[in-house]
Formats: C-alpha cells, sequence, structure tokens
C-alpha cells in the first residue's frame, strides 16, 4: 500500500484496535486513524461484568493494548470524538469538533449500546446500564452502598452480575418476562440449569412477570420495581439489561444498508468498496450458515476486526467462523459455539452429568449438530467446531456417550 493512503477506523473498540493492530502487522504503513466516543483506549468488555466488577482483575487487565502501543505503532488515536457524518463521495468524516477527515478505506466499529426501558421512573437515580467502563465504577461503588438489587432482564450480562452482586453480599432479584432466563437462547431443557443455578445461589428468579414502572422516594432515588400484577420487588438498586441495539444512525445516514446491523458480505465490506464493517455493529454474510448473522460477543469482534483489516487490504479473505462465546457464573463456566436461531430449537442432546453441571449439551437440526455448548469441561471447542462445521449426520445415542470421543462421532 502506498504510504499516502488513509484508513480510519470509527469505533475504538475490541474490533477497531484490533483492526488497527492487524493492519500493522500485515504492511499497511500508510496513515492509520482510530476515532472513539469514548475517553477511554479500546478496552474488552467482557470483564465489565465478570472479573473488573467482582475486582479480581484491575482496570489495566481490561485494556486491548497497552498505552504507549498506538505511539508506537503510528496509530492516531481520538478519543472523546464522535464522527456525525460520512460523506462517501468525498471520502470525508465529519467529527463532532468539526474536523474533517479524509480517508480512502473505512471500517465501521461503532458496535451497539443498550437498549432503554421504556417505562416510568426509568430515569430515577441507582437505575443502571452496563455498557462502558464508567458503568462498572458506577456498579461496583452502588454494590458497596446498597442491600437489594433487581435486575431487569434474565440475559447474559443480567445473570453476570447477579452472580457478582451475591458475590457482593447483595439480595438479589432478576425479572425476566420470558418463563425461563435465556429460553430463546439455549431453550427450555438447558435454561433450566441456569434458573436452577441462580436460585441454588440465592437469587430471587421470577418469571414470566412484566415490568410496569419503577417507583422513588421523593427525592429522585430508585426504590423498587413496579409489576403488571400490582405489586413491587424493592430495591436500592436497579440493574436494566434487556438487550443491546447495534449503532446504525451513521451508516444509515451515509446510505449504506442497514438490517439489524450494518449490512456487509462475507468479506466484511459494504456495497460501498471503500466501506467495511465489523464487530457488534456488522450484520456479515454467513456463507456456511446460509444467512446473515451479527453477532454481540467478544471473539466475534476479534476475528471480525482481524478479517476486516486484511479485507481493507484488498486480500481474498472470508469470514466463515462459527459464533463463540463464554460466561462465567458462581461455579460455572461455560462456552458455546454454534449457531441456533433463537426461538428454533428442535433437540437437544446431553453428554455427561448435567446435575453436577459438567456436560455438554448439543443442538440438533434433524440428525446434524448445530450448536453446542460445553459446561464446566475444557478444551474441547476445537472438536465441537469440526463437528459442526462438517454437517454430518450424527447418532444421537451415540453424540450423548461419553465414552465415544468427539472425534469419533
Amino acid at each position: 500500500m502506498a504510504s499516502e493512503e488513509i484508513f480510519v477506523i470509527v469505533g475504538a473498540s475490541l474490533a477497531g484496535a484490533t483492526a488497527a493492530q492487524v493492519l500493522r502487522e500485515e504492511g499497511f504503513t500508510g496513515r492509520l486513524v482510530l476515532i472513539g466516543s469514548e475517553p477511554n483506549r479500546p478496552y474488552e468488555r467482557p470483564p465489565l461484568s465478570k472479573g473488573l466488577l467482582q475486582g479480581t482483575l484491575q482496570l489495566e487487565d481490561v485494556f486491548v493494548h497497552p498505552s504507549d502501543w498506538y505511539a508506537w505503532n503510528d496509530v492516531e488515536l481520538r478519543l472523546g470524538t464522535t464522527v456525525t457524518a460520512i460523506d462517501r463521495a468525498a471520502h470525508t468524516l465529519t467529527c463532532d469538533d468539526g474536523e474533517v477527515v479524509t480517508y480512502d478505506r473505512l471500517l465501521l466499529a461503532t458496535g451497539s449500546e443498550p437498549r432503554r426501558l421504556p417505562v416510568p421512573g426509568a430515569d430515577l437515580d441507582k437505575v443502571v446500564y452496563l455498557r462502558r467502563l464508567e458503568d462498572t465504577d458506577r456498579l461496583r461503588v452502588a454494590f458497596g452502598e446498597s442491600t437489594r438489587i433487581a435486575i431487569i432482564g434474565a440475559g447474559w450480562i443480567g445473570l453476570e452480575v447477579a452472580a457478582a452482586a451475591r458475590a457482593a453480599g447483595l439480595e438479589v432479584t432478576v425479572l425476566e418476562v420470558a418463563e425461563l432466563p435465556l429460553l430463546r437462547v439455549l431453550g427450555a431443557e438447558v435454561a433450566q440449569v441456569f434458573a436452577d443455578l441462580h436460585r441454588e445461589h440465592g437469587v430471587h428468579l421470577l418469571t414470566g412477570v412484566q415490568v410496569t414502572g419503577l417507583s422513588g422516594d421523593g427525592t429522585g432515588i430508585v426504590t423498587g420495581v413496579e409489576l403488571s400484577d400490582g405489586t413491587t420487588v424493592p430495591a436500592d438498586l436497579v440493574l436494566v439489561g434487556v438487550g443491546i441495539a447495534p449503532v446504525v444512525a451513521l451508516a444509515a445516514d451515509a446510505g449504506l444498508a442497514v438490517s439489524d446491523g450494518v449490512d456487509v458480505d462475507e468479506h466484511l465490506r459494504t456495497a460501498d468498496p471503500a466501506v467495511f464493517a465489523a464487530g457488534d455493529v456488522a450484520n456479515a454474510a454467513h456463507p456456511a450458515l446460509g444467512r446473515r448473522l451479527r453477532v454481540e460477543h467478544w471473539e466475534n469482534a476479534r476475528r471480525q476486526g482481524a478479517l476486516a483489516a486484511r479485507s481493507m487490504l484488498g486480500q481474498d479473505v472470508v469470514f466463515d467462523r462459527l459464533p463463540y462465546f463464554f460466561s462465567d457464573q458462581y461455579d460455572l463456566g461455560m462456552e458455546y459455539v454454534g449457531f441456533v436461531a433463537p426461538g428454533t430449537i428442535e433437540r437437544v442432546v446431553f453428554r455427561g452429568d448435567v446435575g453436577r453441571r459438567e456436560f455438554i449439551a448439543f443442538w440438533l437440526g434433524g440428525d446434524r449438530v448445530l450448536a453446542a455448548m460445553t459446561v464446566n469441561l475444557w478444551d474441547l471447542v476445537g472438536d465441537l467446531e469440526t463437528l459442526i462445521s462438517s454437517a454430518r449426520e450424527v447418532d444421537p445415542a451415540r453424540l450423548a456417550d461419553s465414552s465415544i470421543p468427539l472425534t469419533e462421532i
């Protein structure tokens, strides 16, 4: 690449920082600009609801690169700066401070943001969301000042915060509109494992409930969560975890195709050959799955950031890796690989001891394994990826037999 070329990454995220690293590693010597709206240099988000919240990790542990990495690698890191417009015809970006930045290649790694709770009282003090470093700081402080937390939403973030709050000694109530936590993602059989786990650790898990409002004490501080049956769950701290939405306004305003994220092909390119997208915001064509897929997890951001960098350099690379994510709650550690569309689960086969929470769950479509999750069993993801990617039919009885190695199924 010619030295005068300018590559710009919008979003100082894991995807964006990984892309910057790989661009330099792959030999790009042109100008490289990484723009982020947050004041902090790029960091990893899983610790926000895990180690950093529980105090088992230090702040410096969560950053993608050391503070001097950007200068050493000639990456112009612009923090606290929001890009407000893209002019694709002129190949320019406009920032909120009025600066105009020119680009030859542009990567959108703008990520996602929490969905807001649309009920009365949602703006009360001590009603918090968890997405940024400052959110974790505020929540950790609030743990020390509170006795009862209500968590609205039993998704991954809600359950991880529930575990952290119990470790901090708080009384915890989790409120979920579905009949089980993670029901649409995992199906009833596996979701029950997580319901039992949290109840065994003293969490009040209320399912099938509808939140209608939040009550306060008259001074603007939250005191409880109001439900549709007329009851109020008392709480002096409320975490809202009702999902996240991709940050697509910048792309949409620029005329790029948007459908649950920025539409990109298997090379992470938009219809504009100079514009790419990666991470939470990318709704990417997945050749192995035969559909578009937007994944909101750490590993996807890291992998797509690296691939987008190579694609920006003109390399013929394809993003076809299976989705992967992990979670840690109490003494349960899990890893999930593969994809099953929410709400479409046909059959689950278990291998191992579900009661002891040492097992593998396989999600099947017909006689093909579509996804698998290990619970407190390790170093199996590679074999599971191979099994899923093979798309071969399997015998469910052999799948359930722990004496048969995964490589022989």
